[in-house]
């Protein structure tokens, strides 16, 4: 109830310090805005040259979705928009959320079908929601890069040689020591890649016992 009662409060001051400039779209503006989580609604209140940027960005992302609905009216036919054009309107629209990763989101929602990537244009309950997804993402990539870089390098090793070792003797437990032990002389990258693909880490596997039997 709180954060209703915080949004209400916030809507109403951004209706006032927006509707001198945007009178017509003063309402739809707000609304964009409020879609911004509390802490940055907070702090574009207080701070007016990041309140005449968020303005500035909803606006043009507001253009930007009347003119892409007139597009997809139209024929099929007559829709040539460019990559690098829906790009830049997509661009626009994702930049409002104040993410931090704008260009890779934009990115990630471009790898969609054209017809879709227009869509996300014209309905902004869907882009809100895809951009919230393609931000999780991006959160759980870097934690799972975090946990792997976090430790020493020491560390590093002896996790992926427990990994790779456990991984091997299901293979040949009998050489298990002996192939870990040829296979961790390999590149990091080159190792990881091993352990995410095991048709990859069979063959090196069988690689390392021709050379044991040798």
């Amino acid at each position: 109830m709180d954060e209703e009662e915080d949004l209400e409060t916030y809507g109403e001051q951004l209706y006032a310090l927006i509707y001198p400039k945007h009178k017509e779209n003063a309402g739809k503006l707000t609304g964009m805005l409020l879609e911004l989580p509390c802490p940055v609604l907070s702090q574009i209140l207080l701070d007016e040259a990041m309140l005449n940027t968020a303005v500035d960005k909803a606006f043009r992302a507001l253009q930007l979705t009347r003119e892409t609905s007139k597009i997809t009216s139209k024929d099929e036919d007559d829709v040539s928009t460019s990559s690098d054009s829906l790009g830049e309107q997509l661009f626009e629209l994702v930049d409002v959320y104040n993410t931090g990763h704008s260009q890779k989101i934009t990115g990630m929602l471009l790898e969609q079908h054209q017809e879709a990537v227009l869509h996300l244009l014209s309905d902004r309950k869907l882009l809100e929601e895809q951009v919230n997804s393609a931000l999780k993402t991006l959160q759980e990539q870097k934690e799972e890069e975090t946990d792997i870089s976090d430790s020493s390098d020491v560390d590093d090793s002896d996790r992926l040689g427990e990994k790779l070792f456990s991984l091997v003797e299901q293979l040949d437990p009998l050489h298990a020591n002996d192939i870990t032990g040829m296979l961790l002389e390999i590149e990091p990258a080159s190792l990881q890649q091993l352990l995410k693909d095991h048709t990859m880490l069979e063959e090196a596997v069988q690689r390392a016992q021709s050379a044991l039997d040798t």
